[in-house]
């Protein structure tokens, strides 16, 4: 697990984590709203590319992805948003459904608005089928305070999947 550098201790990060996606797992309709998902083609051209979406009342959060991918063709991957009933908390997850790209980034950023990353995590390798999740290693990944982006130098150039769950960084009186 991933959480940003500084404020959160491991422990504390994973309680967290591992308490509101399990309030997700075991109960979605009270602990979130019905998530939007959004297709977007992949595009392997060496030329940087953004999709991004909103969720929330008022659009309130937005996550967008920046990347540069090579090799292939275009590929489909999948966006989905959701925010928990008090608006409080929403997730990201960015995702190619068939489990295992086959492009290779040069470039790759998610970025959260409206909210504050607590816990996010990246893998090379989607859960497809009965396979599951393949995790980057964190030092293939940097998480701030609003994004997760490849470390040059250190990723292996394989992305299949982020997962953000962020905390709105405004209260609402």
């Amino acid at each position: 697990m991933a959480a940003p550098s500084g404020g959160w201790n491991s422990v504390g990060a994973s309680l967290w984590a591992a308490l509101l996606l399990g309030a997700v797992a075991l109960s979605p309709a009270e602990a979130v709203s019905e998530p939007t998902t959004v297709a977007f083609d992949v595009q392997p051209s060496g030329v940087v590319h953004s999709f991004s979406h909103n969720v929330g009342p008022g659009d309130k959060y937005t996550c967008m992805f920046t990347y540069v991918f090579q090799g292939g063709t275009n590929e489909q991957w999948q966006m989905s948003l959701g925010s928990s009933e008090d608006h409080q908390h929403f997730t990201c997850t960015i995702w190619r459904p068939q489990g295992k790209s086959y492009l290779y980034f040069t470039q790759c950023k998610a970025e959260v608005r409206g909210a504050e990353i607590q816990y996010a995590m990246a893998y090379s390798k989607a859960a497809f089928e009965r396979e599951s999740d393949v995790p980057l290693k964190t030092e293939e990944f940097e998480v701030t305070k609003t994004a997760v982006a490849h470390r040059p130098g250190a990723v292996k150039a394989e992305l299949s999947k982020l997962v953000i769950v962020a905390k709105s960084s405004r209260t609402e009186l």
